[in-house]
């Protein structure tokens, strides 16, 4: 490398003289807050123009009729299944419960709702995974963190005026997509429960793109079909059959699995030594480092 460009990039990582330079918070954050949306821009727009697409047919078809509704809800979930198993899980069972045609209703539209939402929070953890994946190679463990509360606190503020929206519009939005009032009444119902998971989704797909980023993507992997899976589906089953509590008993379960996965992700994130997190990435990145040829004499 040449002298003065290496010269150049040690200087703006630690300031003259090898010395770490200090910068105002405000600089700091600043500076974050541009690297940051430099990624997750672009990753939110994108997902959101794809998502919205589901959306907009969804609500086309709302109006058509509820039985058109809840089969168009059951045929696209379905297709999506691959990427949205999960929700796959919750639209089955709300299928087997009293008034089916109504739950599935005002399930898929407010599963449609926090879906668009989570493509917010799906940019924000492509970019928590870039933020902290640069940090670390670069060598900066303070700056990873710095990165880590940045991203997860922006998300989260936009995350909490979303859940005061949902809570204040409730059943409104539904209109949106249906014509039928018993199909609105029940989404205001779950309004609730949605705005509690927008506001859940804002932090957690942040801390697994923040796992992504530290090289622990076999253990977010455990810990999805754990808390999903293992927690949240027979939760919803037991609250939604067995205690009648129907299809808000289902959303409670989903829920909650999702309350358990982000506070697991949360202590994973907390007690993670991250000096350590720095070596680890640096040894991976001498194992592929391949040193440049040095030219040869006759050129």
């Amino acid at each position: 490398m040449d002298p003065d460009i290496e010269e150049k990039l040690l200087t703006d990582v630690k300031g003259r003289e090898g010395v770490p330079r200090k910068e105002k918070l405000k600089d700091r954050l600043w500076s974050e807050a541009k690297k940051m949306w430099v990624v997750a821009g672009p990753a939110i727009f994108t997902k959101m123009s794809t998502f919205g697409t589901n959306v907009i047919s969804q609500a086309f078809v709302g109006h058509i009729g509820a039985t058109e509704l809840a089969a168009y809800s059951l045929v696209s979930t379905v297709f999506l299944s691959l990427e949205l198993w999960y929700n796959t899980v919750l639209i089955l069972l709300t299928g087997y419960m009293e008034n089916a045609e109504i739950a599935i209703d005002a399930l898929s539209i407010c599963l449609n709702i926090n879906g668009w939402e989570m493509m917010i929070s799906l940019g924000f953890l492509a970019a928590a995974s870039v933020r902290v994946s640069n940090e670390l190679g670069r060598g900066d463990s303070k700056a990873a963190k710095f990165s880590i509360v940045n991203t997860v606190l922006t998300s989260l503020a936009i995350g909490f005026v979303l859940f005061i929206f949902f809570l204040f519009f409730r059943g409104h939005l539904a209109y949106l997509f249906t014509d039928s009032s018993e199909v609105a009444a029940a989404v205001a119902d779950l309004s609730p429960l949605l705005a509690c998971s927008i506001l859940l989704n804002s932090i957690q797909p942040v801390l697994s793109g923040v796992a992504v980023g530290a090289g622990w993507q076999s253990i977010v992997a455990y810990v999805n079909i754990a808390c999903y899976y293992l927690v949240g589906v027979p939760v919803g089953a037991v609250l939604g059959y067995v205690f009648d509590f129907q299809v808000q008993g289902v959303w409670i379960g989903m829920l909650f699995g999702t309350f358990v996965q982000t506070i697991v992700l949360i202590i994973i994130t907390c007690k993670t030594d991250w000096d350590q997190q720095v070596s680890i990435a640096q040894k991976r990145v001498n194992k592929w480092f391949v040193e440049a040829e040095e030219p040869s004499a006759n050129q």
